[in-house]
């Protein structure tokens, strides 16, 4: 029995007081209870995909600094490249003044040549040109560059230069001229072909083209780079010759007249 039909019963014999109270306890278990509200889930998709925004974010920010990174490394190489084209410059106008003396010194043989009407006749003279024109035609096919080769390109210069004193009957000007032509003839075919007829050494270093250099000391020149080695010949201090290799403390050279050994690195300086 609910507390609305006990009231009905008992109502006749209630005073008026228990009456109201009796009403507001049957109103509150008359009015319906609302249920609680579920607290909100929060969608798993959204929490995956708010994870994967930070790990760009991050990975974002890692790519800025390393593209910055980058950026100043390209900055430097290129201050550096800069650089190295400066000291290229430098060196070119160098060259050109080296080889403007150098010509002028040839030239002032020459004239001395010509003073002295040295015995050299226009036989031999003539000879010598025709070889190393002949040279010269089978070095520019050989390197592959033709007239690009510095070898091939010095040696007809010089050659050129010979022709013309030939031509105002200066024979011993223009055979030293072949002779210096020669020269770069030669160290044109033994940069291509650096171990023709030279046996070669475990740790020997071969230079990427022949040094020109001098004898600093009258010195031995040994078959082999060891002090107790045959010596193959002598050398005075001021003679020319070129460097081929290098190994321990000791230069692979050869000479005008071909022979070659081996000299102390400390007999030998640049030209």
């Amino acid at each position: 029995m609910t507390v609305l039909s006990a009231f009905r019963h008992l109502r006749p014999f209630l005073p008026m007081g228990a009456v109201l109270s009796a009403l507001l306890i049957a109103a509150c278990q008359t009015q319906p209870v609302k249920p609680e509200q579920p607290s909100p889930q929060i969608d798993p998709r959204y929490e995956r995909l708010s994870e994967e925004k930070k790990g760009l974010e991050k990975t974002l920010a890692k790519s800025e600094a390393s593209r910055k990174d980058l950026d100043e490394r390209i900055s430097d190489l290129q201050l550096r490249l800069l650089e190295k084209d400066s000291q290229v410059k430098a060196l070119e106008e160098q060259l050109k003044s080296q080889q403007k003396a150098l010509d002028d010194a040839y030239l002032e043989v020459v004239r001395s040549k010509a003073k002295l009407r040295s015995l050299e006749t226009k036989a031999e003279a003539a000879s010598n040109m025709a070889e190393a024109e002949i040279a010269v035609k089978a070095l520019k096919v050989e390197s592959g560059a033709g007239d690009q080769d510095a070898d091939v390109r010095r040696a007809e210069q010089l050659l050129k230069m010979g022709a013309d004193e030939f031509k105002i009957e200066n024979y011993g000007g223009a055979l030293y001229l072949t002779n210096q032509a020669k020269a770069h003839i030669k160290a044109g075919q033994v940069r291509l072909r650096p171990g023709e007829g030279v046996p070669s050494y475990k740790g020997e270093t071969p230079f990427s083209q022949p040094l020109e250099l001098k004898l600093l000391q009258r010195t031995n020149l040994r078959q082999d780079p060891a002090s107790k080695s045959k010596i193959v010949g002598r050398l005075e201090k001021g003679t020319q010759v070129l460097g081929y290799s290098t190994m321990g403390g000791w230069i692979r050279v050869g000479g005008e007249d071909g022979v070659k050994g081996w000299v102390l690195r400390s007999a030998v300086g640049a030209r």
